[in-house]
């Protein structure tokens, strides 16, 4: 995603009221929105509910919104708060269901190419070892690793300290490297 996301004049009519300047800005931001989410609450239904939520959040407080941070940066925010604010609820309430949808996903179709196979593979494997983490060591492994933020825009994105960020990382990323190691070891036996 650029660094710009949508034009100011376009926010600032949205912000005012403007519907089609409001859909301009749900469409050129909702797919990234999306995806965010999902890779945080690892849901499809969550992801399309954050999303909703998100959207909702932005709608009825773009008009408050100061331009002093970046849209981008505010964006990322309300996404990752609401990302985890929703994971949190979903565990609560699916403890010990099993997700029928990534179970669906993870079944290769009959057919299936081989790199469709192991693109699916490489896939369940990355949502398998984020469920391994956290969601605060989540949000900042998937702003970093996957949607390329700097650890400046992740810790303005989640009002963190900069050394937060830091120390969120590297405990994900050895907590990833431990449990990931083992379990691809036990993989390869």
């Amino acid at each position: 995603m650029e660094n710009r996301i949508v034009d100011i004049e376009l926010l600032e009519r949205a912000s005012r009221g403007d519907i089609e300047a409001f859909e301009a800005v749900y469409r050129a931001t909702s797919s990234f929105v999306y995806n965010v989410a999902l890779k945080i609450t690892r849901n499809n239904a969550d992801a399309q509910e954050v999303t909703q939520d998100v959207f909702m959040k932005i709608y009825h407080s773009l008009k408050d919104f100061q331009f002093r941070s970046a849209f981008k940066t505010w964006l990322y925010r309300i996404t990752v708060n609401t990302s985890i604010n929703r994971y949190r609820k979903s565990a609560r309430e699916q403890r010990g269901r099993q997700d029928y949808d990534s179970l669906i996903e993870s079944l290769p179709a009959e057919s299936s190419t081989a790199d469709d196979v192991i693109r699916r593979d490489n896939e369940s494997m990355v949502d398998a070892l984020l469920g391994l983490l956290s969601p605060e060591h989540k949000a900042c492994l998937v702003l970093r690793e996957i949607e390329g933020l700097s650890y400046q825009e992740i810790a303005l994105a989640l009002k963190i300290p900069l050394n937060t960020v830091r120390t969120r990382l590297k405990r994900a990323r050895e907590a990833l490297l431990e449990r990931g190691g083992k379990g691809l070891m036990r993989n390869a036996v």
